[in-house]
């Protein structure tokens, strides 16, 4: 029996600092030990994000806890973004494995990072499991597309991965000066929640951007022949 031929998608990943993290991971990857292959630095990446929600969580109790947040952040972007690398660097590349196995894991962890933020008292469990929604379904998007398209975006306007751990990071860092925030003279409220709302709206945005684009594309491809009358 003929086996089929299953297309790979190509990665697109247009952010600012797309490739100054390019050079420092081909020189990661170039530099580790032999002994660490990429499903090590894949689980060290879950335990990252894991390590992240739980100390949001830990938060609530204690503020220190808001320090391993940052070092969850920094332990999964090593490991997210250096497996990928370190298999092409060695020519160890399991695409459809990777692809499924690190998308997944991502999902698991930033649904546990949302719940440790909204459990956390610095983000209101609303606003928490409205961003979660949102954020799933740019991912559905995202897959689909994918899947239709053969290329895998890895940012919108500017912000990939990376940069939103930098953003998450920084605001981690204001939750020890001002956890609340006055808009216009009204307020308090909390500074996660605010951040919370402009990021639905900004991942709302970007699911309809992106299904737009897409669908009128698929849309000119796809042509039907004109029915004879």
């Amino acid at each position: 029996m003929k086996e089929l031929a299953i297309p790979m998608h190509v990665r697109e990943y247009r952010s600012p600092l797309a490739a100054t993290e390019k050079r420092i991971l081909l020189w990661l990857a170039e530099r580790m030990p032999k002994s660490v292959n990429s499903d090590h630095l894949t689980l060290m990446g879950f335990f990252g994000i894991l390590l992240a929600g739980v100390s949001f969580r830990a938060s609530a109790w204690d503020k220190r806890a808001l320090f391993l947040v940052i070092v969850g952040l920094a332990v999964n972007w090593f490991g997210d973004s250096l497996d990928g690398t370190l298999a092409r660097v060695r020519n160890r590349q399991r695409p459809r494995y990777g692809y499924y196995t690190d998308h997944v894991l991502d999902l698991i962890g930033t649904s546990v990072l949302v719940l440790g933020m909204s459990l956390s008292g610095f983000m209101s469990p609303l606003v928490g499991f409205g961003f979660l929604i949102a954020y799933l379904m740019v991912m559905a998007e995202v897959f689909l597309s994918t899947h239709v398209q053969h290329v895998f975006r890895m940012s919108f306007m500017g912000f990939g991965p990376t940069e939103l751990r930098i953003l998450l990071a920084t605001g981690v860092l204001f939750l020890f000066r001002k956890p609340v925030v006055k808009i216009a003279g009204n307020g308090p409220f909390l500074l996660f929640d605010v951040g919370g709302v402009f990021a639905i709206v900004g991942l709302t945005a970007a699911l309809l951007i992106s299904a737009y684009r897409n669908i009128r594309t698929l849309y000119r491809q796809e042509t039907l022949p004109r029915q004879r009358t």
